[in-house]
């Protein structure tokens, strides 16, 4: 019943206050899409606030966040614009889509994370040192490997990135193999 975020700066610090009792350990920090730049600031702003560094950041599906926006906003289209967008998409169920009641529910929290992400402004901080790597869908209209690339600018550590076979939700076609990959390289982190 909570008002969803809509701006990510208001965001990070709430979720920093809920995973901060669990960093007692080292710690990885995995982000897809829009979750890119909250893992990302989560981030950053672990090391400001609290000299906290996550191992490794996983980035999955998401630009660099220098890079600045290409498309329209969505979030501001109106309700059957936006429902057909979100098709277009391809990564919420088609029963959602199906059921008025419960498309009355998410919408609202759809949009909201689209306003999060479509109002995102970047500001320039040293980069981080921990190890990024990043994955991609190889059918992917909207992120490019360059997309993809341009976060090793984000690291003094080291940098890698793989495209698996997919769309942007390429996480739910390779998940095994996806699960395999980041075991292996947060293996290696320890």
């Amino acid at each position: 019943m909570e008002p969803p975020f809509t701006q990510l700066s208001a965001l990070i610090p709430a979720l920093a206050q809920a995973v901060c009792p669990l960093l007692d350990k080292p710690f990885a920090i995995f982000g897809h899409s829009l979750g890119a730049l909250v893992g990302f600031e989560l981030a950053r702003h672990l090391r400001r606030q609290h000299g906290l560094h996550p191992v490794r950041l996983f980035i999955s599906a998401g630009r660099a966040p220098q890079i600045p926006q290409r498309d329209l906003p969505m979030h501001t289209l109106l309700d059957r614009e936006f429902v057909a967008k979100l098709r277009r998409l391809n990564g919420t169920p088609k029963e959602v889509f199906e059921h008025a009641e419960l498309m009355e529910i998410v919408l609202p929290l759809l949009r909201a994370d689209f306003a999060m992400y479509e109002t995102y402004v970047y500001t320039i901080e040293p980069p981080l040192n921990c190890h990024i790597s990043t994955f991609g869908g190889l059918l992917d209209p909207d992120v490019s490997q360059g997309d993809l690339d341009a976060w090793g600018e984000q690291t003094t550590g080291s940098f890698s990135s793989r495209r698996f076979p997919g769309d942007h939700f390429f996480v739910n076609t390779t998940e095994r193999l996806l699960l395999e990959v980041l075991s292996q390289e947060l293996r290696a982190s320890v």
